[in-house]
């Protein structure tokens, strides 16, 4: 027997967490590389730290905002 298929919409958001999480951790190895291919240490490193964790939070502030729209929108529905 073959296991129940996940629901789209919820595999969906799995796939956007692990985006924001890319999105925190790609910066801060980006620094690294600056750091030891220009010579820039350790400001690359630093750079990647503070932008990296700032542009991850936004879009999970922004991902979770919309997607509670969408499920007031839903609940509103349901209830007409």
């Amino acid at each position: 027997m073959l296991p129940e298929l996940p629901d789209r919409k919820e595999m969906g958001r799995y796939v956007a967490l692990g985006q924001i999480g890319m999105e925190m951790v790609v910066p801060i190895v980006a620094g690294l590389a600056a750091d030891h291919y220009l010579g820039w240490t350790p400001w690359g490193v630093i750079t990647g730290a503070i932008l990296g964790p700032i542009g991850g939070l936004v879009h999970l502030v922004h991902l979770l905002n919309k997607m509670d729209t969408k499920d007031s929108s839903q609940s509103d529905q349901e209830t007409r």
